[in-house]
């Protein structure tokens, strides 16, 4: 058996059973584990603490796979954290009106590194750790024996892969090769999703509560959606009575899928517009044409990939949310995220503070928002709260 050795005093944060170790909490390794192998965990004085799976080049060392010595890490281990992701989620999610959700979320479920979303009858797995790499074929012969899928595609293909030693790879893991596009249900609405090309796994399932809230506050109304992407929150909008929506983005491909999932829902063309353009500059367009809009939707990817990028981020994020704030019409809507899993909550609502300030008009905020519930926040394990969210009300 390997044993790895922390240094004294280094074992605070596994008592506190958040998941990971950092290579400089390490005393000794006694072994020579494999990335990705199962090593015992002990403190200084011998004390079990974990079992984990070891990565020989990322900061993070060690990720945590159980806190019970009992435990062993095998077959069973698996069967049984994915049986407990798949209850979790049918407390949770009606497939009578929505057939795509995340089943596994990585850390938050006891699975460090394993991401696996439904999209119908397919599921994409994101293995993005040595140990999810090292048991991948274990956990899709689990999959596909609890789900039956049509089909398992792999997204392995984000840069995190590579902090571990790993490739990017996409590609087929089980049966079928899934179509150019799956056509999803979410909450009575249809959507074309891209698994093999779309963003993160094909959609931002992550936003389907918020989705479903701007339904509160369209009616009516002309709404601007920046960074739409495939349109999500405009079909809602649209189906919820908006009078126009104007789609912003710099992808073509992604506006045309936008355009099919309007019109997948029996919308009129002439209810909305793509603009393809960057939404900074476009931003500025409007301003200085003076154009305003009751609605407003920032929903941005991932501005900081890692600390470095906070002060950039930070001001890319203020200058789209004065902007907004600018464009909005008395008694208009601001939706705003950031998916920046380095840019905290309070530091993401100072930044949307200083631009309310520096735009001069009142502002009140009515809803934080966050994440949907299948993406699940343990409650150990704070990096999981990614997605923030405010609702602003400006007069």
């Amino acid at each position: 058996m390997i044993v790895i050795k922390l240094k004294k005093d280094r074992e605070r944060s596994l008592l506190r059973k958040h998941p990971w170790v950092f290579s400089g909490a390490i005393n000794s390794i006694k072994g020579e584990p494999k990335n990705g192998e199962t090593v015992k965990v002990t403190s200084i004085d011998g004390k079990f603490l974990c079992w984990a799976a070891y990565s020989a080049k990322s900061q993070i060392s060690l990720r945590a796979w159980s806190f019970d010595e009992n435990d062993i890490i095998d077959e069973g281990f698996f069967i049984k954290q994915i049986d407990n992701a798949l209850t979790f989620r049918n407390q949770l999610i009606n497939t009578n009106n929505c057939n795509s959700f995340r089943l596994v979320n990585a850390e938050s479920d006891d699975l460090p590194g394993v991401i696996a979303d439904v999209y119908d009858k397919f599921i994409v797995c994101q293995f993005l750790s040595t140990g999810a790499e090292f048991w991948k074929s274990t956990i899709v012969k689990i999959l596909t024996e609890k789900l039956n899928p049509l089909g398992i595609y792999e997204r392995s293909d984000v840069e995190v892969r590579e902090k571990e030693g790993l490739k990017l790879i996409s590609g087929i893991l089980f049966g079928e090769a899934p179509p150019d596009l799956i056509e999803i249900t979410e909450n009575g609405k249809k959507f074309l999703v891209d698994i093999k090309n779309g963003h993160k796994s094909g959609f931002y399932i992550d936003q389907r509560e918020n989705r479903k809230l701007i339904e509160e506050f369209v009616n009516g109304k002309e709404v601007l959606n920046c960074f739409s992407f495939s349109g999500g929150f405009s079909v809602y909008a649209l189906k919820a009575g908006a009078l126009k929506v104007v789609n912003v983005d710099s992808s073509k491909d992604a506006l045309d899928l936008a355009e099919k999932n309007i019109l997948l829902n029996a919308i009129n063309k002439d209810k909305f517009e793509n603009v393809e353009d960057d939404v900074f500059k476009y931003l500025r367009k409007l301003r200085d044409s003076n154009k305003q809009f009751d609605v407003i939707i920032l929903d941005p990817p991932k501005f900081a990939e890692s600390v470095s990028q906070i002060e950039k981020a930070s001001r890319g994020y203020k200058d789209i949310n004065l902007l907004a704030f600018k464009l909005l019409k008395p008694n208009g809507v601001l939706f705003t995220f950031s998916c920046s899993g380095h840019i905290t909550t309070d530091l993401f609502n100072k930044i949307v503070a200083d631009a309310a300030l520096d735009s001069g008009r009142s502002v009140k905020i009515i809803k934080h928002l966050t994440q949907s519930p299948d993406h699940s926040i343990s409650s150990n394990f704070p990096e999981s709260l990614y997605l923030k969210g405010l609702v602003c009300f400006v007069q």
